[in-house]
């Protein structure tokens, strides 16, 4: 039989999913090897919300993984991200939202 792991294990490897979220190539590869599809995960994405808690989230080293665990809640979203150009946009949104985002922070902070 196999052993469950401790609570510290459970806290680490979920901490460690959970930021994965944060990359959209890896949600492309889950939506394109169906595991967007499949009830039990969805399921599992449902529970990983508890991360939201400001209990938790000071753990986040990529807060903004938290994003795209609402964005996995809506069954359109987990759909439209095994199409390769939606993929391609989302990951293209990103990364202007951290070019613009660090220059805007820089500008307000004078260090520009």
């Amino acid at each position: 039989s196999m052993d469950l792991p401790d609570n510290s294990t459970r806290f680490m490897v979920e901490l460690e999913f959970v930021q994965c979220l944060a990359n959209p190539k890896y949600l492309n590869f889950l939506a394109q090897h169906g595991f967007l599809q499949d009830d039990a995960f969805v399921a599992y994405l449902a529970y990983l919300q508890y991360w939201k808690r400001p209990a938790y989230t000071r753990f986040l080293r990529y807060p903004h993984c938290l994003h795209y665990l609402e964005l996995l809640q809506h069954s359109r979203f987990r759909q439209e991200l095994a199409k390769g150009e939606f993929y391609q946009m989302v990951e293209g949104q990103q990364l202007l939202h951290w070019k613009f985002y660090n220059e805007n922070r820089q500008r307000r902070q004078g260090t520009q």
